[in-house]
């Protein structure tokens, strides 16, 4: 049986998301992200193109590190202005019936308890199509609009978020057990209160001693995202996460990371294919090769450099600004400079040695993912090529203009993967977890969260009867 593809869609609730400029493209729509109807519309889009979900990027600061100041992210829109993720979502279930929904929020700046309620709260609204994207956070300016000088170091984030975890656990999987609402207009109790149960937790960080606020939602725990790429992300990604994304400049660089996320995944106890890893893509096409590389072209003509420059300056932490355009990146003494001239080195490089130039020409229409051009059967080929050598289950499709490659995709790739056997021609029922793994609605007993679910109800001063 040939290899299956799935596709997710990556957005941001922004202007600019990572590729930096092209919102001037006529054909853009970008600015239109604060207009419910795009959202419902695209929702619709991808539902017709059977997207396992949309996965919505977010952050709570500014790219503030190149220059030293946020005026070249605010000039360029790059990730900013930006508003909540989590607001468009009812609307966009509302306007479909299969599509999932994974939102981005970071565990350093809420806390735990309330956040639990949000996400208990579009699980239900959404029928069981929820899924979150746990960030620990990357934006010092994060940080200090939250009153921190800085944000915790890179480690200690993810101890934070290792307890953070075990208080949403707690309350979605171990609060209230599965027949605490009975409904009895007979007696008038709607709730057993034998079966809510307080999670009583004190930690090094939260102290949640209540319940939880809502009645079990149809997936309990939403779908567990993570992209986190250092060894102690995938370490928290193999306790945690069930969809996990990776990216990459080339197909080699990405394969590593596969292989050693599922290596992780195994030597957690829960199986090299308990999640669903996407790699992410930028993909342009047209109905011929050479409409597909035009187009391209002029994409990356509309593409600014230095929104391309701000970008990467944040997901590095150095400031490009301070380099020539055409200093050489092997006289930069930077850990994180070279670590990214070394991988985009492995790819389609420029003749002769890396500028910084070129690391803004390279990035503009890509982020720090990969693209690939040309005409439908070629893209076709190129994603079998790449899910059979990185074993990812499928991609994270970027945008170059919104939502003009979405339309491009659904109009002209999903039709022949489905014509070559390798992408689904219709929805799995169930909820957001049974569609991607067919085998259920909550966590699957491997998965770290399991252990908190209720066992054994407690027995209540008074039952239900007698009040």
């Amino acid at each position: 049986m040939a290899r299956q593809i799935r596709f997710n869609a990556f957005d941001m609730s922004c202007v600019g998301h990572v590729t930096g400029g092209t919102w001037r493209h006529p054909d853009s729509q970008a600015s239109r992200y604060k207009d419910i109807d795009y959202w419902t519309e695209l929702a619709q889009l991808l539902e017709k193109g059977i997207f396992d979900g949309i996965f919505i990027a977010d952050v709570l600061g500014t790219y503030d590190v190149y220059g030293g100041n946020h005026d070249a992210a605010i000039a360029h829109a790059a990730q900013v202005p930006v508003t909540d993720p989590l607001m468009v979502v009812s609307a966009m279930a509302a306007a479909t019936k299969h599509l999932g929904f994974g939102v981005t929020a970071g565990t350093s700046y809420e806390h735990p308890y309330p956040f639990a309620r949000r996400l208990s709260t579009l699980d239900h609204l959404t029928k069981g199509r929820i899924g979150w994207n746990i960030v620990t956070g990357y934006l010092p300016s994060a940080a200090r609009n939250m009153g921190n000088e800085d944000q915790l170091e890179h480690d200690a984030r993810y101890a934070h978020a290792d307890e953070y975890l075990e208080v949403l656990y707690k309350l979605w999987e171990g609060s209230w057990e599965d027949d605490a609402v009975i409904r009895n207009r007979e007696t008038g109790v709607y709730t057993d209160p034998a079966k809510v149960h307080s999670i009583n937790h004190k930690g090094e960080f939260f102290t949640v001693p209540g319940i939880h606020l809502v009645e079990p939602s149809p997936q309990r725990t939403p779908v567990i995202f993570q992209a986190g790429a250092s060894k102690r992300g995938i370490a928290f990604a193999a306790d945690n996460a069930e969809a996990i994304f990776v990216a990459g400049p080339t197909k080699e660089i990405v394969a590593r990371q596969v292989t050693e996320i599922r290596e992780a995944l195994e030597a957690s106890g829960r199986g090299r294919d308990s999640a669903r890893i996407y790699a992410m893509l930028t993909v342009i096409v047209d109905e011929s090769n050479e409409k597909a590389h035009a187009k391209h072209q002029e994409y990356l003509d509309y593409a600014s450099p230095e929104a391309a420059l701000v970008l990467m300056s944040g997901w590095m932490g150095v400031d490009l600004s301070e380099f020539d355009l055409d200093e050489p990146l092997g006289n930069i003494k930077s850990n994180a400079i070279q670590s990214i001239a070394a991988a985009q080195q492995e790819g389609d490089k420029p003749a002769g040695e890396w500028t910084v130039r070129d690391i803004a020409e390279y990035s503009k229409v890509r982020g720090f993912g990969s693209v690939i051009v040309g005409d439908p059967g070629e893209i076709a080929d190129q994603l079998e090529e790449w899910a059979e050598f990185t074993d990812a289950d499928g991609f994270n499709l970027a945008y170059a203009v919104t939502p003009g490659t979405f339309e491009d995709i659904v109009k002209w790739i999903v039709p022949e993967l489905q014509r070559r056997g390798v992408y689904p021609t219709e929805y799995a029922t169930g909820t957001f977890r049974q569609k991607l793994f067919n085998k259920g609605d909550h966590l699957a007993p491997a998965h770290r969260g399991y252990q908190y679910k209720v066992s054994k109800p407690v027995v209540s001063s008074r039952s239900a009867t007698e009040l």
